[in-house]
Parts: structure tokens; C-alpha cells; sequence
């Protein structure tokens, strides 16, 4: 590749890359405006809208006429996607609108930036391997949003996992103190929302369920289903029958919050046990070759001066 265009490509980059984080900077509101932001929203004034809702509206709206060629064909309704969706969190009603938009303009957009990048630089490959690098581009931007909804399903799952066990603390404290299940469920939405906004906002659904009439069995078990964490369905199991049984709420809590935090407990030797593994390879293929470089290069360098001549000369 010629120097010009490779000065030309970065002077592209830097531009690029720069004006997006000038951008992000600037729309990105401030600590005052995001505290103001919360306290319209928690008075219930209708203009109180997140700025995040307010992009996923703004995508959903540029990307509505490709949305439906990325829907599935039996629909959203019907699709697993839709569980998914509800295991990260995502309830806004245009979010799976804006997500099929998404995958179609970037399975769209990489190919053609993919071809203008190899023809602006003049190395346009031939024919079977340009379409092979389309179809690559192609499937990239199809199965990435995918990846991102897996990533965010992961996130939440894990900081209710975390959070879980001290949230039953809470409710055994609260019913040992002599409030009942719903009275102790609301106790603790209210005081994990700092320690963990998703667990708090699931908690605050169960008691909306139960105040609107539901029965507690069928909200604790829709507790279950929008969370998908193993623990919580344990947890909603033991409670039913707990309740069934007549057993001691509060020693039943008690017991299954001492076994969720030694699970936890596990869960981290386990990922710390696995970091020697982990690092193998970034060792072998990143570290150890540089070691060398810097432990050999000095020796080489005098072998190829001093030694090479020597022999050279000898002969």
C-alpha cells in the first residue's frame, strides 16, 4: 500500500474516531441534568423521558422501513427473542423494532463500507474472495446485534445472581420483624435499587403483579421467567412451598440465602481458578516473545558483529 493512501486511511480514521467521541461528549448530559432528569421522571411529569428512550425512538424512526427484513417470519411475538429481550431488561416497545432495523442496516452498510474501503485503496481481491469477504461482512453485521443482546442478557443475569443473596438478608430481616411476603418484598425493592437497579425494578414488577390482583404464586413465577436465573427459580419454588407446607418462612430464607452465597462464593474460585489458563496463551503468544526479543536481541547482535566476521575472516 502506498504511504499516501495509508496517511490518507488514518487521517479518515482520526476524524472519524474523533467526531464520533466529540459527539458522544457532547450529548452525553451532565450530573445536574441526568439528577434533574430523575427526579421528573420519580414526579411522574410526562416530558421526563431518558435520553436512552429517546435515541431508541430516534432509531426505531430511521430505521423503521428495514426493520422488516430482519423480523422473523413466524414474528416477534411468537419468536425466542422475545424471552431474550425480556431477560435483558429491554421492555420499551420500540426496542425490537430498533433492534431489526439495526441488523439490516448493518448487514447493509459493512458490505458496501467494506467495498469502498478495498477500492479506495486499490486492492480490490478477485472475485470468489471479494464475495466471500462480503458475505463475511454481511453475516458480521446480521449476528452482531445478537451478540450485544447476548452480552446485556449476561450482564443483568449476573448482577441479579450477585445481588440475590442479599436480598433474601433483607427479606428475612423484614420478615423476622413481622412483615408479610409483600409488605417485605416492596421493604426490599426499595432498598436494593442503589445496589442493584434490576433486581429492585423485578421486585417492584412482583408487587405491581400483587397489588393488580394476581395471585403471588403466578407473580413469584413470572419473577422467574423475566429474570432467567436458575437461583431465582429456586428461590420462587422454595417460597411456594414453603407456603404450602407451613415451614417457617424466615428459616427457609435464611437457609437458602447461605446456600446462594456459597454458590457465589464458588462461582468466583471457580473464574479465579481458571485465570492461570487464561493467561497461557496471551504468555506463549504476546509475552514471552518479546522476552526474548529483549533478552536475545542484545546477544544477537553481538554474534552477528563480532562472531560471523570472526569466522568469516578464519576461513
Amino acid at each position: 500500500m502506498p504511504l499516501t493512501q495509508l496517511i490518507f486511511l488514518t487521517a479518515i480514521f482520526v476524524l472519524v474516531a474523533g467526531a464520533v467521541m466529540s459527539g458522544v461528549l457532547l450529548l452525553r448530559p451532565s450530573a445536574t441534568q441526568r439528577r434533574l432528569r430523575a427526579l421528573q421522571q420519580e414526579a411522574g411529569e410526562p416530558g421526563a423521558l431518558a435520553a436512552g428512550a429517546r435515541w431508541l425512538h430516534w432509531i426505531a424512526g430511521v430505521t423503521k422501513p428495514l426493520s422488516s427484513l430482519a423480523a422473523p417470519a413466524e414474528g416477534f411475538e411468537k419468536s425466542n427473542l422475545k424471552l431474550r429481550f425480556t431477560h435483558a431488561g429491554l421492555r420499551n416497545p420500540v426496542a425490537p423494532s430498533a433492534f431489526f432495523g439495526i441488523k439490516a442496516f448493518l448487514t447493509l452498510l459493512l458490505p458496501l463500507l467494506g467495498y469502498a474501503l478495498a477500492a479506495l485503496t486499490s486492492s480490490l481481491p478477485r472475485s470468489n474472495h471479494l464475495l466471500l469477504m462480503l458475505l463475511a461482512l454481511a453475516a458480521t453485521g446480521y449476528y452482531l446485534p445478537n451478540l450485544v443482546l447476548s452480552h446485556l442478557v449476561q450482564m443483568r443475569q449476573r448482577e441479579i445472581f450477585e445481588s440475590f443473596p442479599d436480598a433474601l438478608d433483607l427479606m428475612t430481616v423484614c420478615v423476622e420483624a413481622g412483615l408479610g411476603t409483600e409488605s417485605a418484598l416492596s421493604r426490599v425493592a426499595d432498598d436494593m435499587a442503589l445496589r442493584s437497579p434490576a433486581l429492585s425494578d423485578e421486585l417492584r414488577l412482583v408487587n405491581l403483579e400483587l397489588r393488580a390482583g394476581a395471585d403471588r404464586e403466578r407473580a413469584l413465577r413470572n419473577l422467574a421467567i423475566r429474570t432467567g436465573v436458575e437461583e431465582v427459580g429456586s428461590f420462587v419454588t422454595m417460597l411456594s412451598q414453603a407456603e404450602r407446607f407451613g415451614t417457617s418462612i424466615a428459616a427457609s430464607l435464611r437457609v437458602h440465602s447461605e446456600m446462594l452465597r456459597t454458590r457465589r462464593r464458588q462461582r468466583a474460585e471457580e473464574a479465579a481458578a481458571k485465570i492461570g489458563l487464561k493467561l497461557l496463551f496471551p504468555l506463549i503468544f504476546c509475552i514471552f516473545p518479546s522476552l526474548l526479543v529483549v533478552l536475545l536481541g542484545p546477544a544477537m547482535i553481538q554474534i552477528y558483529r563480532v562472531l560471523l566476521p570472526t569466522m568469516g575472516g578464519g576461513r
